[in-house]
Formats: structure tokens, sequence, C-alpha cells
């Protein structure tokens, strides 16, 4: 029996009505719904304190976010149905956006599948499940994502921080084939098609960063010069790419040994192993040490992680991002090009750019803003939510002060 006649007190439901679908514990009526009652991801129809009827969704009573919203079609609740209805829509935009199956398959709430992330390569997929409520079905999704893309590997990559807060444990596991160490993506772009070596076992996120694809294909419309330093490199999609454009001496940065010995593999691959080098470190110590060296670029690359993971983290967060940027813009050319990202969702675009110009005064330069850029279409955006708008990638022009 679905529980909860009345699920959210009173005029708790305007957010829901106008497309979001996270529930917090605090706007619960938990006299006429005690949420201790409800099991760890149980699916539960969503009703307005006056009974209206919202939708279907799923909770959990030990998280700040309590409930997700799921269905708003009173005839399709929490079946196999749904979940195989739902991927053959992300499959459907999927196959339309791209030539080849590499991209993100499913992306949480844009894709109507809050707690579900799930990136393609090839005949390999790399699932990641960060909520009660679809870890309470992994079977039936598992079995939706085999009925409609027919896979050879499936990888759960739930090594992930995030499903702590859900109260779920850490681990990959593979459920289905035998996959490879490492698996060979390709991404188009200017310059030409390159190869990767990834891995879908022990690699970050599920191995591969396709959220910045599109931005790296808009390298070459800006230019990148002939001394080009990809900090945070990882595996060297964005270095490698500069090197493809043309640029004869790219410099990979990265704190991981292994990312940087894929950097060089990938090179190698690529047959740009003449101009792409590596160095490991710390960015922000390593930085220090390449002004300090004399040493100066053209272009220079930042794609760090995230440093607000919390909003309680935002300020010291972005005091972090502006002394990054100004460690880099002291290396860069007059007329150099800066490419600076951000996937905090706390910073905003606007945000964001402030920081980088504060970085800009710090370090005695003035910038233009070229171009900006956010995640692939295969990363969709909700309109009504705005989380998974977290992408944020500038463009930037440095030059002597004026």
């Amino acid at each position: 029996m679905q529980p909860t006649p009345h699920l959210l007190r009173k005029d708790q439901e305007r957010r829901l009505l106008a497309g979001h679908c996270w529930i917090y514990s605090n706007e619960v009526d938990t006299t006429a719904t005690p949420l201790k009652d409800l099991e760890t991801g149980q699916s539960v129809e969503i009703r307005s304190a006056s009974g209206r009827w919202i939708g279907h969704g799923y909770v959990n009573p030990h998280s700040l976010i309590c409930a997700r919203l799921v269905s708003r079609d009173h005839a399709r609740p929490l079946t196999p149905a749904l979940w195989v209805a739902r991927l053959h829509q992300a499959l459907t935009l999927r196959e339309r956006l791209y030539d080849r199956p590499f991209y993100r398959l499913v992306f949480g709430e844009a894709d109507g599948l809050p707690g579900l992330i799930a990136d393609r390569y090839e005949d390999l997929l790399g699932v990641q499940i960060t909520t009660a409520g679809m870890e309470r079905v992994r079977g039936e999704i598992l079995a939706a994502l085999e009925q409609v893309l027919r896979p050879g590997t499936v990888v759960l990559r739930n090594d992930t921080a995030v499903r702590e807060l859900e109260g779920l444990d850490q681990g990959t596991e593979v459920v289905l084939g035998r996959p490879p160490d490492r698996v060979v993506l390709s991404e188009g772009g200017p310059g030409g098609a390159l190869e990767f070596l990834v891995s879908p076992l022990s690699g970050q996120k599920t191995g591969w960063f396709y959220d910045q694809a599109e931005n790296r294909a808009r390298l070459g419309r800006f230019g990148v010069g002939e001394r080009v330093l990809d900090v945070c490199s990882y595996v060297g999609a964005w270095g490698l790419r500069a090197a493809a454009l043309g640029a004869r001496e790219v410099t990979c940065l990265d704190s991981s040994a292994t990312a940087l010995e894929r950097v060089r593999e990938n090179a190698a691959r690529n047959r740009l192993g003449d101009r792409v080098h590596t160095v490991q470190g710390d960015a922000f110590e390593v930085l220090r040490a390449l002004k300090d060296e004399g040493r100066r670029y053209d272009t220079l690359i930042l794609d760090p992680p995230a440093f607000i993971k919390r909003r309680r983290d935002e300020k010291e967060g972005t005091q972090a991002y502006s002394r990054l940027n100004r460690l880099a813009l002291e290396l860069i050319e007059p007329g150099g090009l800066l490419v600076t990202s951000s996937c905090s969702f706390h910073l905003g675009r606007d945000a964001f750019l402030r920081a980088v110009q504060h970085a800009g005064r710090r370090a005695g330069v003035s910038l233009q803003l070229l171009g900006s850029g956010e995640q692939g279409p295969d990363h969709p955006v909700h309109p009504a939510i705005p989380e998974t708008a977290y992408l944020k990638t500038l463009y930037l022009r440095v030059l002597p002060a004026f």
C-alpha cells in the first residue's frame, strides 16, 4: 500500500509544481507522515497538504533530501516499464546528437532518472547509482539497461562519496561481462579525431569527462600558440587537443602518476608523444615553481576538481579558484589565452567570472572574455533544476593591465 495521503507541509509543493523534483525533510508534514515509519528507498505517492496528488517518487528518511519525485503521471508508477521508457528517451537524444556511442547516456534528474548516471563507451556501460531509491531498484535498472542497450559489459562505479549522504556503501562491481583494464574512446574535434585509453574500473568518475568534450572542441576557435600548459590534466584530453591543433610544446600537469602515465600512452597512440610532456605535483605548488623558473605559455588550461562541494565551502572555495587563476595568469604571455573551468554548482557563472577577474587584477593583467561554455548536450540542463547546470568554462585573452 502506498503511504502518505498528506506528505508535504502547507505550501511546500510550489517548487515541485514548477518542475523541481527534490523534497527536503523540513518540507514534510511529519505528523501526517512520520518519516521514521518509512523504509529507505521506498516508493511513495507525493501529495500536498490539501491532498492534491503531485506524483510518484521514492524516499530516504535519513537524508536531507528525503524524497525525489520521479513520475508526474498517476498511471506511471515506479515500475520496470517506466525505467525502460526513460532510458529509451535518453538514448533517442544521444543518438540524435552523436555519430558514435561515446557519451553520457543518463544524467540523473535531467533525464527523469534521479540518482542514476550512466556513461557509454561503445559496448561498455559505466553506471553510478547515487540514491537509496535507485539502489532499492538496482536490479530493475540494470535489467532495463540491458534491454535497451544490449551492452557487452556493465560496470557499477559506486565508489562516489555522494553515496555516503544516502547511507550507502561504496565500491566498484562488474555486473555483466568482463571489462578490459582499458577501453579505447574516440573524441572528434578540430585537428582530427583523437583516441584515448581510459579505465572504466579505476578512472575518475566512470573513467572519462564527457561534459567538457564540446568545450575542448571549441579550443581551436581561439588559437593555442606554441606552448601550452594543461593543469589538472587527468589523462590529457585538453593537452592532446592543443597538440593536435599545432602546439609544439604541451605540458600536462596532474597530481596522479597513474593519470600521467596514461597521458604519455595517449600521446604516443595519437603520434603526439614528441610534443607532449608531463609534470607530477600539486597544481598550486608547481605553478609557483614554474613562475620562479621564468616559464611562460601561450595558452594555459585550468580544469580542476570542484573546490566547492557544499554551500558552506563557498567562500573558501571561491578564494581557491581565485588563487589558482592568479598563479596561472602570471605564467601567460601577453595576448595569450586562459581557458579556465569550474564544475562547482554553488559557484555561478557570474561569480566565477568575478573570481577570475579579481585574480587578473592581483596578477596585474587585463582580461578579455572571448567566449564561454557549459556542459555538453549529453548532460542536459533541467530548466527547473538549477543543480543540473554546474559546468562553466571561460576563454579569456590576457593582456598587460590597462
